[in-house]
């Protein structure tokens, strides 16, 4: 038995091996709505091997979307059609997750294919923006955002938890908060995005409360026995990053206290010139880190869908599991074709009974 194919158990949830496929947003949606597209993409995915499939950003307010593209959650009829996603997920034999999101300055964007800028609030298919304070992002995204009042903080907290509700009556077992890729909560938690100076802003915590806060909210409506997950950039890679980073552990410590069961560790993306050292698995000693430190599972992604790769990682004790995204794109199978160069036991039997059998009876 390899690492990567041993299987895990958070919370009364276990997942068949360590790979997981994180959210890739397919910007498909109409009003935030699923269509017959993600229900294929999806189960093609789950049924590929995986031990966890999380469905792509899925924004919790209507000015939460990245693009127009995106899924919501905002409403029953949205969570009807992602009762259907869990369940073709559940079907292919992979645990069903999905990620709540809210873009914050990010957001009211063209679909990357169509220039990924920001669309005119003036448009008929952009809006206007929120975020912790009025400052743009940069050139390419330049809207300047509305800064949150308490009053707009408030709402969305409970939107998040509104969400978070839908997501679990819809039957996803794995829910994860996008604390990530200098989209709202990560806005707030950035000294680079945050200029205020009351108690949501200035201090470390201030920066944090957003974020506590808003684990909090989910926490009261997201059941005990089902894993309740993040993903949070804590690094920027701007030239202050063992600050950062030292920060985003103690957050991470006080989310575990508030009830975080694993941390998908990415980077913050809270400016527009981050000087990424791209490379093989090139975060995996910061995710190491960040679950010694903060006493916490953690997940992660970038670089590491190399089989012996991905196998190493878990191995080692850098990460409990691993965020395995385009590869799957590119190859749905991905996990079947890993378990066969790593020399697994009968690798047919990573898919699900009805693939396995005729492809191990055909190798025979």
């Amino acid at each position: 038995m390899t690492a990567l194919f041993a299987p895990y158990t958070l919370k009364g949830v276990t997942l068949r091996n360590r790979i997981a496929v994180p959210p890739m947003c397919q910007y498909s949606a109409v009003d935030g709505l699923t269509n017959d597209w993600h229900e294929a993409h999806y189960a093609s995915i789950a049924r590929g091997g995986p031990g966890l499939v999380i469905v792509e950003a899925t924004a919790v307010a209507p000015e939460g979307r990245i693009t127009p593209g995106c899924l919501g959650l905002w409403n029953d009829q949205q969570a009807a059609g992602l009762k259907r996603v869990a369940a073709a997920i559940k079907a292919g034999g992979a645990v069903p997750g999905i990620q709540i999101a809210h873009a914050g300055r990010k957001a009211s964007a063209n679909k990357p294919w169509e220039g990924d800028n920001h669309i005119p609030s003036s448009q008929a298919d952009g809006w206007d923006t929120i975020a912790p304070s009025a400052l743009a992002f940069g050139q390419h995204l330049p809207k300047v955002p509305k800064a949150m009042t308490l009053d707009d903080i408030a709402r969305v907290k409970a939107d998040f938890a509104a969400a978070a509700q839908r997501a679990l009556d819809a039957g996803f077992e794995w829910l994860e908060l996008h604390f990530a890729h200098g989209y709202l909560a990560q806005s707030f938690f950035s000294v680079a995005a945050n200029q205020r100076d009351d108690a949501y802003g200035g201090s470390f915590d201030g920066r944090s409360r957003f974020l506590l806060e808003t684990l909090a909210a989910v926490r009261a409506v997201w059941p005990e026995h089902l894993p309740l997950t993040a993903r949070f950039g804590v690094i920027e890679f701007d030239g202050r990053d063992e600050e950062t980073l030292a920060e985003a552990i103690a957050v991470t410590k006080a989310m575990r206290d508030g009830g975080l069961d694993l941390l998908n560790v990415s980077v913050g993306f809270s400016a527009p010139d981050a000087n990424v050292p791209w490379g093989s698995a090139f975060l995996a000693p910061i995710a190491e880190r960040v679950r010694k430190e903060a006493g916490l599972p953690v997940a992660s992604s970038w670089g590491i869908d190399d089989p012996e790769v991905a196998d190493r990682v878990v191995a080692d004790g850098q990460m409990d599991l691993v965020m395995i995204g385009r590869a799957f794109l590119s190859n749905p199978h991905y996990a079947y074709h890993t378990a066969l160069a790593l020399k697994k036991e009968r690798p047919s039997w990573v898919l699900p009974a009805p693939y396995a059998h005729w492809l191990e009876r055909y190798q025979r």
